[in-house]
Order: structure tokens, then sequence, then C-alpha cells
């Protein structure tokens, strides 16, 4: 078959543990099984107000956020910088460059990540940098 369609009605959502001890947990749902995707990974995300994720640079993957719903903090580089952004906008991360990604605002924020290549060679891991 040449397309597959990933109805988000259907996605299966999976509870990934906080961050941060007392935070709420953030939900994934796995695009790329239900979308066959070959050469690329993809999530959508749903990040409660006030959680974060993991401060990390992929040594081999070029990451790309877009922001379906609420307000996108990520933190960048090192030493970080703060970027916010709204819902549409679309934010690229070449490997080896330190990321992080937040939601600082009082809504949900749900975002589709997108990786290429497939294959993972893993991530180095940062400290969180607490507020910014």
């Amino acid at each position: 078959m040449a397309y597959h369609v990933a109805d988000a009605s259907k996605l299966e959502w999976e509870e990934r543990p906080p961050t941060v001890e007392g935070h709420p947990p953030r939900l994934s749902a796995n695009v790329s099984k239900v979308a066959d995707l070959t050469q690329s990974f993809g999530r959508v995300w749903r990040y409660p107000a006030g959680t974060r994720g993991k401060r990390h640079a992929d040594k081999a993957q070029e990451e790309v956020f877009v922001v379906i719903s609420g307000r996108l903090t990520m933190l960048l580089g090192e030493p970080p910088e703060r970027v916010d952004v709204g819902p549409l906008s679309v934010v690229s991360v070449q490997p080896g460059t330190p990321l992080q990604v937040r939601n600082e605002g009082d809504e949900d924020l749900v975002l589709y990540i997108y990786g290429a290549p497939q294959q993972r060679e893993g991530a180095d891991m940062f400290d969180d940098p607490g507020e910014l």
C-alpha cells in the first residue's frame, strides 16, 4: 500500500513517567506504527500544564516539533536558550543540539514530534536547568 492514515481518535495513548517529581505524567501515541513509517519516527505528545521532558541531545536524529495546540517552551543549545512558540509553529533541531520540551502554560500542550532517520544512535542526557 502506498499510504497510511493515522486517525487521532484511534491512537493508543501510553503514559510516560514524569521527569520532575510531583508533576503529572505525559502521554504519547506512537504514530510510526499506525502510519507504517519506515524512514522516520513520529509520536503525538500531550504535556499537561507545568510538565517537561528530559533535556537531551540526539546523536543522529534531526527532530521536528509541530505544535498542534497550547504553547511550547523549548530550551535549546548549551547554555540553554528559551524559545516559546504557539499553535501551528514548527521548531527543527539538528543532531547534537541539547533540547528540552516544556509546557509552562496553563493548558495542555499537544505536539507532533518527528525524527529522521528512524534508526536511533542514542542521546546524551543533560541536567534540567530549572526555571529560566
